[in-house]
């Protein structure tokens, strides 16, 4: 049975500091929530979901969906703030999570999910026929799942860090993501129903994987943390690692890109996993949607759960406001982007901004220079004691920009490095990598990534990207990389960095090295100098 109840004076305390804190527009009304509604869908499952209905005529209605409970943070940070603005608010677990009935398949059962509760809105008298979608990570893929055939009755979607492309996100470097989606499905199967009993499950799974990543393979790694659905989803994953295999076509929602024309504001991170995919989202949206905004701050993925509110929210609000309430608010820059180093924000027309390219070549005795060198340098990557992973864009919470030092000091990475700077150099846009590589067995990945080191030379990444290479060059070959988007300043007084290596353990699988079974075969790299060089964009208005 659902149950209803008002928000009592410790919510409307509570409500009241959070509007203080993150610099909110004042509450419009008091608001009820009822709890745990069972919403049914085509095969009888059914999903709950809790309700936060507003006193008064309602602004439109917010659907949020996830797979990670209806407590904190999204009772606290949407549920409640929102309709204490004037929307009615469905917070929803999805199938298989937090007592919803059904068995959990991750992602590809977000679709018809979606489309049921839109049906089952429909019957609500309560509602007015003005829907909006709100969610990030997860949430954020189960709103394109529902854009692929969106209802009349939406009128825009709220997705911060969220993909449209699940294989890209497990495999798009070439290699499987395995920390990141092997942590993803050990805790997600071990939360059940939340609450306390989840918690510890959970906790208990996270040191279970802190072994796991001392197996040799992805296998062996996955059958010491899961068992059960997980083990199923996730060996099915494991199964099929190749992008044009049909098994992935319901983790794809790149349809929803070419036709949906409702408004969209896309939040990502700099340090966020998937800040491809929202980049991308916004440059293909865009060519047809002049109303899809994109705001990028200097987060992490997980930052966006609380971290980054004080600017989602009242953004969040704002668009809300404008966008499903129907005010007439100025609208927004179509790009607002934090500038890292710089600490400030910008407002800009479009992304990437004008740019003239800045060439920096790497050298024999370790700096980043302004012309070529000759010559070649070289390293050795040991599959059986791979690099390790330091920081950079994935889903773990020791993300971000780490200090990179003591990852810099072992002998399978190469740096090489500017002199202090004298100007300021700021980078905006998608810098690039040429490195003219040979390697002596047949498989072999390459990790590039630029790093800002300041006055006490500590070395933190701007932007990265690893790949796993289809061919070897078992010859000279020139290899060109396009790395993540950024927008960074790099102070007088700091160094540019270029750091080369090949491998981040466990976040990608570590590379064999050799087509023999079960094997590990030590690769040799060579750089040649001449043919490798760091092109950084820089705005043509700080030329």
């Amino acid at each position: 049975m659902a149950a209803s109840r008002a928000a009592g004076p410790p919510a409307r305390a509570l409500g009241a500091l959070h509007t203080k804190v993150m610099g909110l527009p004042p509450v419009r009304t008091r608001y009820r929530v009822r709890t745990a509604l069972r919403v049914p869908t085509r095969d009888d499952a059914e999903l709950l979901t809790d309700h936060y209905m507003p006193e008064g005529e309602a602004r439109g209605t917010v659907l949020i969906r996830s797979p990670y409970g209806r407590g904190v943070p999204v009772n606290w940070m949407q549920g409640r703030m929102l309709a204490a603005r004037g929307y009615d608010v469905l917070v929803q677990s999805v199938r298989g999570t937090a007592g919803s009935t059904g068995t959990l398949r991750p992602f590809v059962q977000e679709a018809e999910d979606a489309q049921d509760t839109v049906a089952w809105l429909r019957t609500q008298r309560w509602f007015d026929g003005r829907l909006a979608t709100f969610g990030g990570s997860y949430s954020g893929w189960a709103q394109w799942a529902l854009l692929q055939d969106p209802p009349p009755e939406l009128r825009g979607a709220v997705i911060a860090v969220g993909p449209h492309d699940i294989q890209k996100a497990i495999y798009g470097t070439g290699a499987l993501a395995l920390s990141d989606f092997l942590t993803w499905s050990a805790t997600v199967a071990a939360q059940g129903d939340g609450g306390l009993r989840g918690l510890r499950a959970q906790l208990a799974a996270r040191r279970q994987l802190a072994a796991a990543w001392a197996e040799l393979t992805p296998e062996a790694a996955a059958a010491s943390v899961l068992e059960g659905d997980a083990a199923d989803w996730f060996g099915e994953w494991l199964d099929h690692p190749d992008a044009d295999d049909p098994f992935w076509t319901d983790y794809r929602a790149d349809p929803a890109l070419d036709h949906v024309d409702v408004p969209v504001l896309l939040v990502g991170g700099w340090h966020d996993v998937f800040l491809d995919q929202t980049v991308h989202q916004y440059q293909t949206l865009r060519r047809h949607n002049q109303s899809v905004t994109l705001t990028i701050g200097p987060w992490t993925h997980m930052d966006t759960a609380a971290k980054a509110a004080r600017v989602m929210d009242p953004q969040l609000l704002r668009w809300l406001d404008r966008h499903l309430a129907g005010d007439r608010t100025a609208p927004e820059a179509p790009v607002r982007i934090h500038h890292t180093g710089a600490r400030t924000w910008l407002d800009l027309p479009d992304w990437p901004p004008p740019a003239t390219e800045r060439a920096l070549w790497p050298r024999r005795d370790g700096r980043l220079g302004t012309h070529p060198d000759q010559g070649v340098v070289g390293f050795r990557y040991d599959p059986a004691e791979p690099t390790p992973a330091v920081g950079g864009r994935h889903i773990a919470t020791k993300s971000a920009t780490v200090d990179n030092q003591k990852l810099e000091q072992r002998a399978d990475v190469l740096t090489f490095t500017t002199h202090v700077l004298t100007d300021p150099v700021d980078v905006i846009g998608s810098p690039t990598a040429e490195l003219e590589l040979t390697v002596d067995q047949p498989h072999a990945d390459v990790f590039v990534r630029p790093c800002d080191v300041d006055r006490r030379g500590h070395s933190h990444i701007i932007t990265e990207r690893f790949a796993r290479l289809r061919r070897a060059p078992r010859e000279v070959t020139t290899i060109r990389l396009e790395l993540g988007a950024c927008a960074h300043r790099f102070a007088t007084g700091h160094r540019v960095r270029l750091q080369l290596s090949a491998g981040a353990y466990p976040r990608f699988a570590r590379n064999p090295g050799t087509d023999t079974p079960g094997g590990f075969a030590a690769v040799t790299y060579q750089v040649g100098l001449a043919g490798s060089v760091l092109t950084l964009p820089v705005p043509k208005a700080t030329q």
